[in-house]
Protein backbone atom coordinates (compact mmCIF):
# COMPACT_ATOMS: atom_id res chain seq x y z
CA UNK A 1 0.00 0.00 0.00
CA UNK A 2 2.77 2.54 1.09
CA UNK A 3 4.66 1.82 -2.68
CA UNK A 4 1.18 2.24 -4.40
CA UNK A 5 0.90 6.37 -2.25
CA UNK A 6 4.51 7.11 -2.58
CA UNK A 7 5.14 9.67 -5.53
CA UNK A 8 6.96 8.99 -8.61
CA UNK A 9 10.24 10.91 -9.05
CA UNK A 10 8.98 13.22 -11.87
CA UNK A 11 6.39 14.58 -9.20
CA UNK A 12 8.91 15.54 -7.10
CA UNK A 13 10.78 17.04 -9.63
CA UNK A 14 7.58 19.28 -10.76
CA UNK A 15 7.79 21.32 -7.37
CA UNK A 16 10.72 22.85 -8.02
CA UNK A 17 9.92 25.91 -9.17
CA UNK A 18 8.01 26.86 -6.23
CA UNK A 19 9.89 25.55 -3.68
CA UNK A 20 12.96 27.69 -5.07
CA UNK A 21 10.53 31.25 -4.75
CA UNK A 22 9.60 29.77 -1.16
CA UNK A 23 13.36 29.27 -0.16
CA UNK A 24 14.63 32.55 -2.19
CA UNK A 25 12.37 34.49 0.03
CA UNK A 26 13.34 32.77 3.19
CA UNK A 27 16.79 32.89 2.23
CA UNK A 28 17.77 36.26 0.17
CA UNK A 29 19.97 34.09 -2.72
CA UNK A 30 18.75 32.01 -5.44
CA UNK A 31 21.93 30.45 -5.31
CA UNK A 32 21.14 29.45 -1.47
CA UNK A 33 17.88 28.49 -2.92
CA UNK A 34 19.32 26.06 -5.32
CA UNK A 35 21.55 24.85 -2.81
CA UNK A 36 17.79 24.29 -0.56
CA UNK A 37 15.93 22.87 -2.84
CA UNK A 38 18.42 20.23 -4.45
CA UNK A 39 19.08 19.71 -0.82
CA UNK A 40 14.84 18.92 -0.29
CA UNK A 41 14.56 16.87 -3.40
CA UNK A 42 17.49 14.43 -2.50
CA UNK A 43 15.99 14.01 0.87
CA UNK A 44 12.65 13.24 -0.97
CA UNK A 45 13.72 10.90 -3.60
CA UNK A 46 15.78 8.76 -0.56
CA UNK A 47 12.84 8.47 1.35
CA UNK A 48 9.86 7.81 -1.06
CA UNK A 49 10.02 4.08 0.00
CA UNK A 50 9.24 6.14 3.68
CA UNK A 51 6.21 8.65 2.49
CA UNK A 52 2.94 7.20 3.52
CA UNK A 53 0.67 9.66 2.76
CA UNK A 54 -0.58 10.98 5.81
CA UNK A 55 0.27 14.53 4.83
CA UNK A 56 0.10 15.69 0.84
CA UNK A 57 3.03 15.08 -1.58
CA UNK A 58 3.15 19.17 -1.60
CA UNK A 59 3.31 19.92 2.79
CA UNK A 60 5.32 16.91 2.84
CA UNK A 61 8.34 19.05 0.37
CA UNK A 62 7.81 21.75 2.38
CA UNK A 63 8.58 20.43 5.70
CA UNK A 64 11.87 19.31 4.01
CA UNK A 65 12.52 22.73 2.29
CA UNK A 66 11.95 24.61 5.41
CA UNK A 67 13.75 22.58 7.91
CA UNK A 68 17.14 22.67 5.33
CA UNK A 69 16.10 26.56 4.99
CA UNK A 70 16.10 26.79 9.12
CA UNK A 71 19.65 24.59 9.23
CA UNK A 72 21.51 26.80 6.12
CA UNK A 73 20.12 30.11 8.48
CA UNK A 74 21.32 28.79 11.58
CA UNK A 75 25.26 29.07 10.10
CA UNK A 76 25.30 32.81 9.06
CA UNK A 77 23.69 36.24 9.63
CA UNK A 78 21.24 37.70 8.15
CA UNK A 79 21.49 39.13 3.95
CA UNK A 80 20.78 42.77 3.16
CA UNK A 81 20.55 45.90 1.01
CA UNK A 82 22.74 48.49 1.35
CA UNK A 83 20.29 50.73 2.46
CA UNK A 84 19.91 48.66 5.47
CA UNK A 85 23.46 48.99 6.99
CA UNK A 86 23.80 52.22 7.15
CA UNK A 87 22.83 55.86 5.96
CA UNK A 88 23.01 57.68 2.36
CA UNK A 89 26.37 58.99 1.46
CA UNK A 90 26.80 61.92 -1.26
CA UNK A 91 28.40 61.50 -4.98
CA UNK A 92 31.88 62.44 -3.02
CA UNK A 93 31.84 59.94 -0.86
CA UNK A 94 34.12 56.62 -0.85
CA UNK A 95 32.33 54.20 -2.51
CA UNK A 96 34.03 51.54 0.29
CA UNK A 97 35.49 48.36 0.11
CA UNK A 98 33.64 45.42 -1.74
CA UNK A 99 31.79 43.78 1.38
CA UNK A 100 31.49 39.23 0.89
CA UNK A 101 28.85 37.84 -1.61
CA UNK A 102 26.87 36.37 1.75
CA UNK A 103 26.05 39.90 2.82
CA UNK A 104 23.63 40.89 0.28
CA UNK A 105 20.28 39.90 -0.92
CA UNK A 106 20.52 39.03 -4.30
CA UNK A 107 18.28 39.46 -7.28
CA UNK A 108 16.66 36.46 -9.31
CA UNK A 109 15.18 36.69 -12.57
CA UNK A 110 11.54 36.45 -12.97
CA UNK A 111 11.43 33.27 -14.82
CA UNK A 112 12.92 31.25 -11.68
CA UNK A 113 9.82 32.88 -9.31
CA UNK A 114 6.55 31.04 -11.20
CA UNK A 115 3.87 33.30 -9.89
CA UNK A 116 -0.10 32.00 -9.74
CA UNK A 117 -2.57 32.84 -12.98
CA UNK A 118 -5.88 33.58 -13.51
CA UNK A 119 -6.18 35.39 -10.39
CA UNK A 120 -5.51 39.41 -9.88
CA UNK A 121 -5.39 39.60 -6.01
CA UNK A 122 -3.03 36.38 -5.77
CA UNK A 123 -0.87 38.33 -8.50
CA UNK A 124 -0.83 41.05 -6.74
CA UNK A 125 0.82 39.28 -3.53
CA UNK A 126 2.88 37.62 -5.17
CA UNK A 127 4.70 40.65 -6.96
CA UNK A 128 4.61 42.24 -3.56
CA UNK A 129 6.58 39.45 -2.08
CA UNK A 130 9.12 38.83 -4.44
CA UNK A 131 10.31 42.40 -4.44
CA UNK A 132 13.87 43.21 -3.23
CA UNK A 133 12.53 45.63 -0.43
CA UNK A 134 10.33 42.73 0.90
CA UNK A 135 12.99 39.95 0.57
CA UNK A 136 15.01 41.96 2.42
CA UNK A 137 12.86 43.34 4.83
CA UNK A 138 12.16 39.41 5.40
CA UNK A 139 15.66 39.23 6.32
CA UNK A 140 14.29 40.98 9.22
CA UNK A 141 12.74 38.02 10.86
CA UNK A 142 13.37 35.30 13.25
CA UNK A 143 13.52 32.84 10.99
CA UNK A 144 10.49 30.58 12.13
CA UNK A 145 8.69 33.88 11.68
CA UNK A 146 10.06 34.05 8.19
CA UNK A 147 9.00 30.32 7.57
CA UNK A 148 5.30 31.09 9.42
CA UNK A 149 4.41 35.01 7.34
CA UNK A 150 5.74 33.26 3.94
CA UNK A 151 3.66 30.26 4.07
CA UNK A 152 0.35 32.06 5.59
CA UNK A 153 0.63 35.45 3.45
CA UNK A 154 2.33 34.77 0.65
CA UNK A 155 1.54 31.01 -0.20
CA UNK A 156 -2.16 31.53 1.78
CA UNK A 157 -1.91 27.86 3.75
CA UNK A 158 -4.31 27.57 6.52
CA UNK A 159 -2.65 27.99 10.17
CA UNK A 160 -3.13 24.28 10.84
CA UNK A 161 -1.28 23.22 7.95
CA UNK A 162 1.38 25.74 9.17
CA UNK A 163 1.51 24.24 12.70
CA UNK A 164 1.55 20.69 11.72
CA UNK A 165 4.65 21.56 9.55
CA UNK A 166 6.67 23.51 12.13
CA UNK A 167 5.52 20.55 14.79
CA UNK A 168 3.63 23.64 16.62
CA UNK A 169 0.31 24.79 17.75
CA UNK A 170 -2.10 27.25 15.81
CA UNK A 171 -1.55 29.79 18.41
CA UNK A 172 1.87 29.94 18.57
CA UNK A 173 1.44 30.22 14.27
CA UNK A 174 -0.54 32.53 15.04
CA UNK A 175 1.09 34.79 17.76
CA UNK A 176 4.08 34.15 15.40
CA UNK A 177 2.30 36.13 12.55
CA UNK A 178 1.17 38.79 14.50
CA UNK A 179 4.86 39.25 15.52
CA UNK A 180 6.02 39.40 11.84
CA UNK A 181 3.56 41.64 11.03
CA UNK A 182 4.24 44.03 13.75
CA UNK A 183 8.30 44.27 12.38
CA UNK A 184 7.33 44.11 8.65
CA UNK A 185 5.10 47.57 9.27
CA UNK A 186 8.15 48.89 10.63
CA UNK A 187 10.92 47.60 8.08
CA UNK A 188 8.94 46.55 5.12
CA UNK A 189 8.57 48.68 1.94
CA UNK A 190 6.58 51.89 1.87
CA UNK A 191 2.86 51.78 1.31
CA UNK A 192 3.31 53.75 -2.40
CA UNK A 193 6.14 51.36 -3.26
CA UNK A 194 5.50 49.45 -6.72
CA UNK A 195 2.78 46.86 -6.43
CA UNK A 196 0.56 46.88 -10.06
CA UNK A 197 2.16 45.02 -13.37
CA UNK A 198 3.71 47.38 -15.53
CA UNK A 199 1.81 49.86 -17.54
CA UNK A 200 2.29 51.45 -20.58
CA UNK A 201 3.03 54.49 -19.18
CA UNK A 202 5.74 52.23 -17.20
CA UNK A 203 7.13 50.85 -20.27
CA UNK A 204 7.81 54.52 -21.37
CA UNK A 205 9.06 55.60 -18.86
CA UNK A 206 12.00 52.62 -19.00
CA UNK A 207 12.26 53.18 -22.32
CA UNK A 208 13.29 57.23 -21.80
CA UNK A 209 15.85 55.63 -18.86
CA UNK A 210 17.48 53.60 -21.56
CA UNK A 211 17.83 56.04 -23.99
CA UNK A 212 19.36 58.49 -21.89
CA UNK A 213 21.42 56.15 -20.02
CA UNK A 214 22.96 54.74 -23.35
CA UNK A 215 23.36 58.35 -24.92
CA UNK A 216 24.72 59.82 -21.72
CA UNK A 217 22.11 62.44 -21.23
CA UNK A 218 22.25 62.13 -16.99
CA UNK A 219 20.70 65.60 -16.82
CA UNK A 220 17.52 64.44 -18.62
CA UNK A 221 17.91 60.74 -16.88
CA UNK A 222 17.71 62.61 -13.11
CA UNK A 223 14.25 64.07 -14.65
CA UNK A 224 13.05 60.46 -14.34
CA UNK A 225 13.94 59.53 -11.01
CA UNK A 226 11.57 60.61 -8.07
CA UNK A 227 12.96 63.68 -5.77
CA UNK A 228 14.09 61.06 -2.90
CA UNK A 229 15.46 58.24 -5.50
CA UNK A 230 17.76 55.54 -4.25
CA UNK A 231 21.12 54.32 -6.00
CA UNK A 232 23.36 51.47 -4.65
CA UNK A 233 25.64 48.99 -6.22
CA UNK A 234 26.13 45.72 -4.22
CA UNK A 235 28.76 44.34 -2.96
CA UNK A 236 30.20 47.82 -2.49
CA UNK A 237 28.31 49.70 0.69
CA UNK A 238 27.48 53.21 -0.53
CA UNK A 239 24.52 54.33 -1.79
CA UNK A 240 23.36 57.64 -2.49
CA UNK A 241 19.40 59.03 -1.87
CA UNK A 242 18.27 61.98 -3.96
CA UNK A 243 18.30 63.42 -7.37
CA UNK A 244 20.99 65.76 -6.99
CA UNK A 245 24.00 63.08 -5.57
CA UNK A 246 22.89 60.68 -8.29
CA UNK A 247 23.22 63.43 -10.68
CA UNK A 248 27.04 64.15 -9.58
CA UNK A 249 27.76 60.25 -8.96
CA UNK A 250 27.11 59.82 -12.88
CA UNK A 251 29.16 62.32 -13.62
CA UNK A 252 31.92 62.14 -11.63
CA UNK A 253 33.16 58.30 -9.78
CA UNK A 254 30.69 56.94 -12.69
CA UNK A 255 31.16 58.50 -15.35
CA UNK A 256 33.17 55.46 -16.65
CA UNK A 257 29.64 54.04 -17.76
CA UNK A 258 29.84 56.99 -20.68
CA UNK A 259 29.42 54.92 -23.64
CA UNK A 260 27.31 51.74 -22.19
CA UNK A 261 24.88 48.85 -23.25
CA UNK A 262 22.19 47.58 -21.61
CA UNK A 263 20.21 44.26 -22.54
CA UNK A 264 16.74 44.06 -21.11
CA UNK A 265 15.94 41.42 -18.99
CA UNK A 266 13.65 41.31 -15.73
CA UNK A 267 14.13 40.40 -12.26
CA UNK A 268 12.17 40.58 -8.41
CA UNK A 269 8.81 41.40 -11.08
CA UNK A 270 10.92 44.32 -12.41
CA UNK A 271 12.14 45.65 -15.49
CA UNK A 272 16.28 44.93 -15.31
CA UNK A 273 19.03 44.87 -17.52
CA UNK A 274 22.36 43.48 -18.61
CA UNK A 275 24.26 46.64 -18.11
CA UNK A 276 28.16 46.58 -20.74
CA UNK A 277 30.66 48.80 -20.45
CA UNK A 278 33.12 50.46 -23.20
CA UNK A 279 36.27 47.36 -23.17
CA UNK A 280 38.99 49.03 -22.49
CA UNK A 281 40.78 47.62 -25.79
CA UNK A 282 38.28 49.26 -27.30
CA UNK A 283 36.73 45.42 -28.49
CA UNK A 284 33.30 45.61 -27.77
CA UNK A 285 31.88 45.65 -24.37
CA UNK A 286 32.19 43.97 -21.18
CA UNK A 287 29.63 42.74 -18.32
CA UNK A 288 29.04 45.59 -15.38
CA UNK A 289 26.53 45.59 -13.68
CA UNK A 290 22.99 44.22 -13.56
CA UNK A 291 20.16 46.88 -13.16
CA UNK A 292 17.04 46.56 -11.42
CA UNK A 293 14.91 49.85 -11.88
CA UNK A 294 11.85 49.89 -9.14
CA UNK A 295 9.56 51.98 -10.00
CA UNK A 296 6.30 54.08 -8.77
CA UNK A 297 4.07 56.85 -9.58
CA UNK A 298 5.21 57.36 -13.17
CA UNK A 299 9.43 57.61 -11.38
CA UNK A 300 12.14 55.76 -10.62
CA UNK A 301 12.28 55.39 -6.96
CA UNK A 302 15.22 53.24 -6.77
CA UNK A 303 18.37 51.74 -8.99
CA UNK A 304 20.03 49.27 -8.32
CA UNK A 305 23.12 48.09 -9.90
CA UNK A 306 24.05 44.23 -9.00
CA UNK A 307 28.00 44.30 -10.03
CA UNK A 308 28.36 40.58 -9.26
CA UNK A 309 28.23 39.97 -12.77
CA UNK A 310 30.62 36.83 -13.04
CA UNK A 311 27.88 35.11 -10.90
CA UNK A 312 24.68 37.01 -11.80
CA UNK A 313 25.00 37.12 -15.59
CA UNK A 314 25.12 33.78 -16.54
CA UNK A 315 22.08 33.07 -14.03
CA UNK A 316 19.57 35.40 -16.07
CA UNK A 317 21.13 34.27 -19.68
CA UNK A 318 22.85 37.38 -20.37
CA UNK A 319 26.03 37.44 -22.95
CA UNK A 320 29.38 37.16 -21.66
CA UNK A 321 30.45 40.11 -23.99
CA UNK A 322 28.92 42.23 -26.51
CA UNK A 323 30.55 43.16 -29.79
Amino acid sequence: MTQLMAPATEELESYRGELRGYCYRMLGSAFDADDAVQETLVKAWQGLDRFEGRSSVRSWLYRIATNACLDALRSRGRRALPMDLAGPGSAASPVGAPLPESVWVEPCPDAELPGPTGDPAASAVHRDSVRLAFVAALQHLPPRQRAVLILREVLCWQAAEVAELLDSSVASVNSALQRARATLAQRGPRDDDPSGPLTDDDRALVGRYVEAFETYDIASLVTLLHEDAGFSMPPLPLWLQGRADVHDFYLGTGSACRGSKLVPTSANGCPAFGHYKPAEDGDGYVPWALQVLELSGGRLVHLHHFLDTERLFPRFGLPDRLQ
